[in-house]
């Protein structure tokens, strides 16, 4: 017989659900799902004059009381597939019990209401665009909130079969993150691996070590260097320090191994953006801090003095919450939690979005976003372009438009951001910019491409190496795949599926593709197998 801890205590059932229930009720995923049927709950007594009861007695999911039932499946703690599987094995949740308005179809229907209400992506967004939004997803809540779920995960670890992982592309490397630990693999010009002064190369993923013990959270990959956060908020950065772009002011040169930095010790951090010469960092607090070159403005102080250590854009920390930050060779972008866009740093190319070159010495809103009632949810910073993701699920692309790279079907640079209509009847949920291309993951698991082929690192097997996509087409040789997040550098593509699977393509000349075996890859191949490979990392670190 199965038994589940479960604290909470008894109270009359009401409609503001009086069950009030610990937050670790839950140890897994997997046993809800596989005990829908069956469930078996060690129910333990509240203090009672002192003492406490502890009685043990198995229990029924018929059994359960219904408001009980809707707290856990609005937990929190369970994917929209678990949802949905448990919708389908059990009449429990296929019933609505007569609780709530007759438009929900199951207890399973109004909690997926319930947490897209919890969602700061679609909390920001007005009455109609909510309506729009719900529209785009067919009316069904789940897909809904499977796309809020998508698209707060594209800017930070995706949830897999294999655990929590992260994939970033830099210049010549790739870093990755998987079961809290960090790899990377490729050239480690000025130490940008992480592995110490004496490796170059490494042509297969390589687990970095840190100094102290960490889990690593979220990462940030470069041309030259790299930033790390761990799940204490603290950020360690490793590479090129010319710049002071790592944060450490007593060293101008290359940080071999991952090393703190001292300034944000004290101040937790999420978030990493690593630019050319220039890093952004997000704390936990939604104010964003920047250091190193700052000769455009990039880093967002009013001024263009380079800042040595991380110093906060007080400007930003006035006006709202951040939610996400971007880095671009020479500019900066940041999403607010109301949905704003700002940019400030280099004017170059239109990247900052207002109609002209410009430089920003401060952040700016974009305001055509604002005229049109749009709201930002997510935006990637190119070499030369940009493209945003809105609240609902469209694509936004401007900068210039060589090689297609804006997706519009011509090569014509955009001054101000442009919808990008070819994609309207899809449901977006990550985007990324890189060298003259770009990409959109869309919520079924499908990729868009577009731009310049770029040693085959846009990822059309019938297109040559330098050939130009004018227009968004489906990554046909991804199709068997469900991708979960997509990242690329300057001639290399890295993506994740939904099982854990790494897979890459484009140029491998410094075995930025995790092997050795070629030089280039048209068509995916498979990077690394972590359900075997991390075992025995694991196992020689001990």
């Amino acid at each position: 017989m199965i038994y589940f801890d479960l604290d909470y205590k008894i109270s009359p059932p009401s409609p503001s659900f009086s069950y009030s229930i610990s937050s670790n009720f839950l140890t897994s995923d997997i046993f809800l799902i596989k005990c829908v049927d069956c469930f078996h709950f060690r129910l333990k007594d509240c203090f009672c004059e002192g003492k406490m009861g502890d009685r043990l007695r198995p229990t029924s999911m018929e059994d359960l009381p219904v408001h009980l039932i809707l707290e856990i499946l609005m937990s929190g703690r369970l994917a929209v597939i678990d949802l949905i599987s448990l919708e389908l094995t059990s009449r429990t949740f296929r019933g609505t019990h007569g609780l709530f308005p007759k438009k929900f179809k199951s207890l399973v229907d109004y909690a997926a209401f319930q947490l897209c209400g919890l969602s700061s992506i679609y909390a920001s967004l007005h009455c109609k665009a909510q309506e729009e939004l719900l529209k785009r997803c067919n009316g069904n809540w789940k897909r809904l909130l499977r796309f809020l779920m998508a698209v707060e995960q594209s800017s930070d670890m995706v949830e897999t079969s294999a655990g929590k992982m992260q994939i970033r592309s830099g210049r010549y490397h790739t870093l990755l993150i998987n079961d809290s630990a960090a790899y990377s693999c490729g050239s480690s010009l000025c130490g940008v691996l992480g592995h110490g002064p004496e490796t170059t190369q490494c042509v297969e993923f390589t687990r970095i070590n840190f100094p102290v013990p960490v889990q690593v959270a979220q990462v940030s990959a470069s041309h030259n260097h790299a930033a790390f956060v761990t799940g204490s908020g603290q950020v360690f950065t490793c590479g090129d320090n010319s710049s002071y772009c790592c944060g450490h002011s007593d060293t101008g040169r290359p940080i071999f191994r991952p090393r703190m930095v001292e300034a944000l010790k004290n101040i937790p951090v999420k978030q990493v953006a690593a630019g050319l010469s220039f890093t952004m960092f997000l704390t936990r607090k939604g104010h964003v801090f920047t250091c190193g070159t700052n000769g455009h403005g990039q880093l967002g102080h009013g001024d263009t003095s380079d800042r040595p250590t991380p110093t906060c854009i007080e400007l930003l920390a006035s006006i709202g919450s951040v939610v996400q930050i971007a880095a671009g060779p020479s500019y900066a972008l940041v999403v607010s939690d109301d949905g704003t866009l700002y940019s400030f740093g280099s004017g170059t190319n239109f990247c900052l979005g207002h109609g002209e070159q410009q430089n920003e010495l401060q952040p700016r809103a974009i305001q055509s976003f604002k005229r049109k009632g749009i709201n930002v949810a997510r935006v990637s910073a190119g070499d030369e372009h940009v493209v945003a993701l809105d609240s609902t699920g469209y694509v936004h692309t401007w900068g210039k438009g060589y090689c297609g790279a804006l997706g519009h079907g011509d090569e014509i640079d955009k001054t101000t951001p442009s919808h990008l209509t070819s994609l309207k009847s899809h449901l977006a949920v990550q985007v990324c910019a890189s060298k003259r291309k770009t990409f959109v993951l869309v919520d079924d698991g499908s990729v868009y491409g577009f731009g310049w082929m770029g040693f085959g690192s846009l990822g059309f097997l019938d297109r040559g190496a330098s050939d130009k996509v004018l227009k968004p087409r489906i990554l046909e040789s991804l199709r068997s795949h469900h991708i979960s997040q997509i990242s690329t550098g300057l001639y290399h593509t890295v993506v994740v599926t939904n099982c854990g699977r790494v897979f890459g393509f484009g140029d491998n000349e410094r075995a930025q593709l995790g092997h050795d075996a070629v030089r280039g890859c048209l068509e995916p191949t498979e990077m690394f197998r972590f359900s075997q490979q991390l075992v025995q990392q694991i196992h020689d670190l001990r």
